[in-house]
């Protein structure tokens, strides 16, 4: 691909992607974040620029042939702050494809859009989301607008549900919910390249205990399991309560209300 943009590139995956990526033959990487950033390679250009500012996403964005969307607030916040970073951000990604005729957008949803889902149950993109907290909410409204601008304005997207991105799981429930490093940038490359209009896939490793239901072999097969790095890690997941675990529970969402 001529150029790859990443938003939100200062983060923990999007930091990751940059390393990786831009190894990749004849890519040329675009850089967004808020966080001023400084060129570590010749195929990098990096821009500083905040995701509400339509006009200067719009700018940042032009000529680049995909856009992979990291950008916003990544866990339990007050609405208003999601509202502006997760919600309009996207819509200025999308708004930016659609203007430029960006040929791919992967946008960064999160497995917490179906949160209260019980551990027991294989969850599938295709069922009705349940979101444990006003995070998930955010990520709901973003997909809903990957699926609107593809319906409407023939944007092509790829909505990817991360797991518990983690360089090893810690805890009982990330050996159901981790996503490894390279199963993480597995999922990216894949989710750039994929031949689909427009699609929603969980993001997870290949893990024994897993919850969600991984995407078609001919879209990506993950290649690392939690088990293998759960030595220590004892205990089983209640099979009623909701797969978010803690990020389910009315505190962790009260505080920011």
């Amino acid at each position: 691909m001529p150029s790859l943009a990443i938003t939100g590139a200062a983060g923990a995956i999007g930091s990751l992607l940059r390393t990786r990526l831009r190894e990749d033959p004849g890519t040329d990487l675009v850089l967004l974040d808020r966080v001023p950033l400084t060129p570590e390679a010749a195929n990098e250009t990096v821009h500083t620029v905040d995701l509400t500012d339509g006009p200067g996403v719009a700018a940042a964005l032009k000529n680049v042939d995909a856009v992979v969307h990291m950008g916003g607030i990544a866990d339990e916040a007050p609405l208003a702050d999601l509202l502006a970073a997760n919600v309009l951000g996207t819509h200025n990604v999308l708004e930016a494809a659609r203007l430029h005729g960006i040929r791919r957008v992967v946008l960064a949803s999160s497995n917490r859009v179906g949160g209260f889902h019980p551990n027991s149950h294989v969850t599938t993109p295709e069922e009705p989301p349940r979101p444990d907290g006003l995070y998930g909410v955010s990520k709901v409204a973003a997909e809903a607008l990957g699926r609107m601008y593809s319906d409407k304005f023939g944007v092509s997207v790829v909505c990817l549900r991360i797991g518990s991105f983690e360089e090893r799981p810690s805890t009982v429930r990330e050996l159901s919910t981790w996503l490894s490093p390279d199963d993480c940038v597995g999922f990216v490359r894949a989710a750039v390249a994929a031949d689909t209009h427009f699609s929603t896939v969980y993001a997870v490793s290949g893990n024994k205990r897993r919850f969600w239901a991984l995407p078609p072999a001919a879209f990506y097969s993950p290649s690392d399991d939690a088990e293998s790095l759960g030595d220590g890690i004892d205990g089983e997941l209640e099979p009623l309560a909701p797969q978010a675990g803690h990020f389910a529970s009315a505190e962790y969402t009260e505080r920011h209300l």
